[in-house]
């Protein structure tokens, strides 16, 4: 996509945006009576229907439970404006990807609006539903459609939340319409790389220019989040991934690979080490600031090729032709292998999330079209591994009722103690070490168990949580409870957040903020063969900057090196870390530890491009490309 045309994407995204926020603020305003100084009595909107009071309360809850990270009422309200106009463009830019004839995954659904093939076909097999619309039944046909994508790409199509309950206005939609129709944007929806420009611009640059005036430091992670959304260039994924993910495989097979020929960066002076074959499906590639997932699309390339060569490799693929005989069925499921099994990324930023998820499901499906699989012969897709750094969230009283209820007992236990320590997920994500914390968690507890007598049952009580916090000797012996404590909780939280009760909003946010944290847990406690990353660099955030200073001593002064030091610690021995950062580690003082300590003991310099400025997009920083491997 070259820059003319990307920007007039810039300006139809921040055009699209500035409408979609207008109109869904006057509709908090007055229609649910939610200003940004505060909200009016419920008693007093005596024009909402049972339906409307509702979703007025939902509205509610969600405010109070973003309060819940000590923010204001208006920052609770911005927040809610925010996140309901991303997601809804979002998703119109989804079924916008989905429709073109390159892909042809959804009847026309955004190209003629109401007009579209989609919605036509909707008034001819149910007419009575759409001739009590006032538009035509368009806005019916959407939510439908949002309902049916729902269920392979939840984290976008959810309307359950209630940020889904804002609905554009009749105006307000055609305009947004109008922008992202323009036929001077037609060639950016042939191209898988459109949704995460669409990430980038949702944010204009202004607003980072304002930010950084008012703080030299982000103030929260919404700050950290944009002031750090640079898009990485195609050579510089391509660079890292072909001399991480490329070298890993190119010297397994003993650079009998037809990557040699597709990873066109990878470095091959000295010939391949010897490494031993293993099974694709244990590799294991993180990215943990993900942003869109850039580094992750490609890698996903890189692994068709792996894995096609594995199936034939007497070594690498027997298990995996055990599995699947049958050419044919080996190819079906080819997409759905790689996503299960090998990538994954992590952010801060939930919208990141939701575009990765999409961006990576989009390209399976390109994958499923590439191997000649129409669409009723493709297999549903199974979780994509996007994870939102989520902290734990923070009602005491729900995660009382919560953990009480949890068995074994020592469940609950080690859920409350570990509450508080991931407060700052949503700060520092991965950097945050959770899998030492949850270790001295499990480690505490078992001390505590071991130390009772085998006839007596404890019960104790913490300041923070008042609730009997159950120790039973018995829960030692299961074994299976401490293998799967992590599913357990998460399994937990899904029965929590659809039972019944007077809080329903609040446990749904309360658990799904929740299930989140724990996935967010789950892949920190996982080793990796390849990580790759694009890490923000500068000052912590202010609410994260105690913590990096107290566990990162080495590389305090900047993120990309703290970044650094965490991704060599989730490799394996001998994984391979690829990033591109800011230049100044090489040679400023400053990090003098920084390269002696980690880039010269703990691991070995495999290739390092200096690259200067203007590679970042609009970032102002002289850059450097680089793959090392762990000792």
């Amino acid at each position: 996509m070259d820059k003319p045309l990307r920007s007039r994407l810039y300006t139809a995204v921040v055009r699209c945006r500035s409408l979609l926020e207008e109109d869904f603020a006057q509709q908090l305003e007055g229609q649910y009576g939610v200003h940004a100084g505060g909200l009016e009595s419920l008693d007093k909107l005596t024009h909402l229907d049972s339906i409307g009071r509702a979703d007025r309360e939902a509205i509610e809850a969600t405010l109070q439970h973003y309060r819940k990270a000590d923010a204001t009422v208006q920052q609770a309200v911005e927040r809610f404006v925010r996140e309901s106009a991303f997601t809804f463009l979002n998703r119109l830019a989804a079924l916008k990807l989905m429709e073109h004839p390159s892909r042809g995954l959804i009847q026309e659904s955004i190209g003629r609006g109401e007009q579209s093939k989609g919605v036509q076909q909707l008034g001819m097999v149910s007419p009575e539903a759409v001739r009590a619309q006032p538009d035509g039944g368009y806005r019916l046909y959407l939510e439908l459609l949002f309902d049916d994508l729902s269920h392979v790409l939840g984290i976008l199509f959810d309307r359950s939340l209630p940020t889904s309950l804002l609905f554009p206005t009749q105006p307000c939609l055609q305009e947004v319409l109008a922008l992202l129709n323009d036929g001077q944007l037609e060639s950016v929806w042939e191209e898988d790389e459109t949704i995460g420009w669409i990430y980038q611009y949702f944010t204009p640059g202004e607003l980072r220019d304002q930010a950084r005036k008012a703080s030299g430091a982000p103030r929260n992670s919404y700050e950290m989040a944009f002031r750090n959304q640079f898009y990485t260039p195609h050579y510089v994924v391509r660079f890292l991934a072909d001399n991480t993910l490329g070298r890993l495989w190119w010297e397994m097979r003993g650079g009998d690979t037809a990557l040699v020929d597709s990873c066109s960066y990878l470095i091959r002076r000295d010939g391949p080490q010897t490494r031993a074959k293993r099974d694709p499906r244990s590799l294991r590639i993180l990215d943990p600031a993900a942003g869109s997932g850039h580094f992750l699309l490609y890698c996903f390339d890189l692994l068709l090729t792996i894995y096609q060569e594995a199936y034939d490799d007497a070594e690498a693929g027997a298990v995996l032709r055990a599995d699947y005989p049958a050419p044919h069925a080996f190819r079906r499921a080819l997409p759905g292998l790689i996503l299960d099994h090998n990538l994954h990324g992590i952010d801060i930023d939930r919208r990141a999330c939701q575009i990765a998820t999409l961006a990576l499901w989009l390209r399976a499906q390109r994958a499923y079209h590439e191997l000649g699989l129409k669409p009723r012969e493709r297999p549903a897709l199974h979780r994509i591994h996007m994870v939102d750094a989520e902290p734990l969230p923070g009602d005491y009283s729900l995660l009382g009722d919560f953990a009480r209820n949890l068995r074994p007992a020592a469940l609950g236990n080690m859920l409350r103690e570990l509450w508080p320590r991931m407060e700052l997920a949503g700060e520092v994500g991965s950097l945050l070490r959770i899998e030492q914390e949850i270790h001295d968690v499990v480690q505490g507890t078992q001390r505590a168990l071991q130390a009772l007598p085998s006839h007596i049952q404890l019960q104790i009580f913490t300041p923070e949580v008042q609730q009997p916090l159950q120790l039973d000797p018995a829960d030692l012996d299961d074994k299976a409870f401490w293998e799967n404590a992590v599913h357990n909780v998460v399994a937990a939280l899904h029965d929590y957040a659809t039972a019944a009760g007077g809080k329903a909003v609040a446990r749904r946010l309360f658990a799904d903020d929740a299930a989140q944290g724990m996935a967010f847990i789950e892949l920190l406690r996982q080793p990796y063969d390849v990580v790759l990353m694009n890490p923000p660099f500068g000052a912590a955030s202010v609410n994260g900057k105690e913590y990096i200073n107290r566990a990162y001593p080495r590389t305090k002064n900047d993120l990309y090196a703290a970044f650094v030091e965490r991704g060599l610690e989730l490799l394996r021995p001998g994984g391979l870390l690829g990033a591109i950062t800011s230049r100044t580690g090489f040679f400023l003082t400053s990090f003098q530890k920084w390269r002696e300590e980690i880039l010269l003991q703990e691991c070995r310099m495999i290739a390092l491009a200096d690259l200067g400025y203007g590679v970042l997009d609009t970032a102002m920083v002289e850059t450097a490309a680089y793959a090392l491997e762990k000792k």
